[in-house]
């Protein structure tokens, strides 16, 4: 285990206690400050170029299509290039990553209970659009090997482990280098669980939140017939959109900042930051774009892909002349999220919040707003506690896109069915272990802010490369708490499997030395956490309990064993140092276990009574 700083109490170093109650005044006693950034060049001291909003309409990212099969399977090969895109009518063009080449990259249509094959091929150049930095994690990358390090991870996917794009099962240029966890070439998604807007993305080891900066994210949709009949908008009116934020040079390419504190000659170029937060929104590949709509209704799989910021979504009148947002406009139906469809459609009666990596599957019914235009405003303020408000921060994106509704009225035979679909509870009287998980902040060697995972047991935190704490064995039924220690918002998630959020309280609320959770103090969850979640917000000083099953569920979901991946998704900081490992054991290796455990105990017991 690495030295690390440490304190006593809530086992915070001290560092981390001043910046999450001290640094900002009145605002620190609530416990929701916000951490100081490092002192060099940040994303605060740079400006995209002045571009004129709504000029660009929103693209729909292509679709896939297979290439040929294999064992009787469509295998798709799918081609990670660097290419000039225009993601702006007045911004020259700007050299991005892209799979497929194109960003976002083609959207992966499957079918539930139809597996697919997809062969992920680097063809990257060696040297990397941003600025890579050495120090994250140097035992356990080769920083001096050439070639562009990327890994695929189907977010959202139930899947193998050797499938499942673990951080250090990275290619370089086809396949000439490989990591250590590198298994196959032919990553296989099995598709047997809910249909649901998944989407890919890159999850190389200290280098993820680059890479997907850079471009390297796209859809994955899967469906069923079941789906189908409901008579939800569909086609043209089914419209899958990813929220970023991203900063722009003059000549169109991309600013990513970096953060260089004071250092003598010898030490190396330090480079990470510690969050993200553009100044310019971006749609779907396109810089504050306009979507024409139909007076009726629409589908939207919407997906938060940004680094970091937090998004909290409401659709207001807007008038474009004077450059004003009015009275709320149409509401979100949340018909499903992260998994897949809700039991039952939910009115989002305020505003949608979403955070880095969420997903919502809403349907909005622009009938009544014909001739109208709307804005796709965001309240929440860049650094996110859990509480919105007037989002007057330095990094704020109040305004996404803009939605321009046709003034002709028009047939529309979709609809929004009052059931929609089955969703078993995970029973509680069968839970197996309660786990608590504390989010932590402390600082790393070069005096840089970092935020980790802890247990009960290492409060404090512990870094990637420390030893396995969580085992869960195959079909165990599990508690995760996450205390949030820290001073603002994390969205965590879970590779593998999907959860249900249980609720929420103050982390000072909770002891989880008592006898379990009590029902009476958790506040339930949120309207839009309802069904299955493989991410769940976890704001400032709370702990959030989630219902966890390991495998099969009442005919959902597969069994699955094997290392897998749980960490914050704000990208910035899994790279450093907010990832951990788990790992689901097999039948075998748990009743293994459970032997050497016992045989353990006998020994103490022995060694102790001579």
């Amino acid at each position: 285990m690495r030295d690390r700083t440490r304190s006593s109490g809530t086992n915070v170093s001290r560092r981390g206690y001043l910046l999450a109650a001290g640094a900002v005044g009145a605002s620190a006693l609530a416990g929701c400050a916000a951490p100081i950034a490092n002192t060099a060049a940040t994303a605060a001291d740079h400006s995209s170029p002045d571009l004129e909003k709504w000029v660009d309409e929103v693209p729909r990212p292509g679709v896939a299509e297979p290439t040929g099969t294999k064992e009787g399977q469509p295998h798709y090969e799918v081609e990670l290039n660097e290419v000039e895109q225009q993601l702006h009518s007045d911004l020259p063009p700007t050299t991005v990553w892209g799979y497929g080449g194109q960003y976002p990259g083609p959207t992966i249509e499957a079918e539930q209970g139809e597996p697919i094959y997809v062969r992920w091929t680097n063809m990257l150049p060696d040297e990397h659009l941003l600025p890579e930095d050495t120090t994250i994690h140097p035992e356990m990358i080769p920083y001096d090997m050439p070639g562009s390090r990327v890994v695929t991870h189907l977010h959202g996917g139930n899947v193998e482990a050797e499938s499942d794009g673990n951080p250090l099962a990275w290619s370089t240029r086809e396949f000439e280098e490989t990591g250590p966890e590198f298994e196959k070439r032919d990553y296989y998604y099995e598709n047997d669980q809910p249909p649901a807007t998944l989407w890919y993305h890159d999850h190389s080891l200290g280098i993820t939140r680059l890479n997907v900066y850079a471009g390297l994210a796209g859809f994955y949709i899967l469906r069923n017939d079941h789906e189908r009949d409901l008579g939800l908008p569909s086609g043209e009116y089914e419209v899958p959109l990813v929220f970023q934020d991203r900063r722009f040079n003059a000549d169109g390419s991309l600013f990513y900042p970096t953060a260089v504190p004071d250092q003598d000659d010898a030490a190396p170029n330090l480079s990470i930051v510690p969050q993200f937060y553009g100044d310019t929104s971006v749609v779907n590949g396109k810089v504050w774009p306009r979507l024409p709509v139909e007076p009726r209704k629409y589908r939207f799989r919407l997906l938060n892909g940004a680094n970091s910021r937090f998004y909290n979504l409401r659709l207001l009148e807007y008038d474009e002349d004077a450059e004003e947002a009015g009275k709320a406009g149409p509401s979100f139906v949340q018909i499903g999220n992260d998994g897949g469809l809700f039991a039952e459609p939910v009115g989002i009666d305020g505003r949608l919040e979403m955070g880095p990596s969420q997903r919502a599957d809403v349907v909005v019914d622009f009938a009544d707003y014909a001739g109208e235009t709307l804005l796709v405003h965001n309240d929440a303020p860049a650094m996110y506690t859990g509480e919105s408000g007037t989002n007057g921060d330095a990094d704020a994106l109040p305004e996404v896109m803009l939605v321009e509704v046709g003034e002709s009225a028009v047939e529309d035979d979709s609809r929004v069915p009052g059931t929609l679909t089955e969703v078993p509870e995970i029973g509680l009287d069968a839970v197996t272990e309660e786990r608590y998980l504390t989010l932590t902040q402390d600082v790393d060697d070069y005096g840089r802010e970092l935020y980790l995972l802890g247990t009960e047991e290492e409060q404090s935190g512990l870094g990637m490369d420390d030893p396995v704490t969580e085992e869960p064995a195959l079909g165990d039924t599990e508690i995760w708490s996450f205390a949030n220690l820290t001073g603002m918002s994390h969205p965590m998630h879970l590779h593998l499997v999907h959860f249900q959020v249980l609720g929420r309280q103050p982390v000072g609320d909770y002891d989880p030395a008592a006898d379990g959770i009590d029902p009476e103090a958790i506040a339930t969850p949120e309207p839009y956490e309802r069904g299955w979640n493989d991410v769940v917000s976890v704001h400032a000083r709370e702990v959030v309990h989630v219902a966890v099953r390991f495998g099969a569920h009442d005919g959902l979901f597969t069994d699955q064993t094997g290392e897998y991946m749980w960490h914050c998704h704000m990208i910035e900081h899994e790279d450093h140092d907010m990832m951990r490992p788990f790992r689901v054991l097999s039948e075998s290796e748990s009743s293994q276990g459970e032997g050497e455990d016992d045989s353990s105990k006998e020994n103490e017991s022995t060694d102790s009574g001579s």
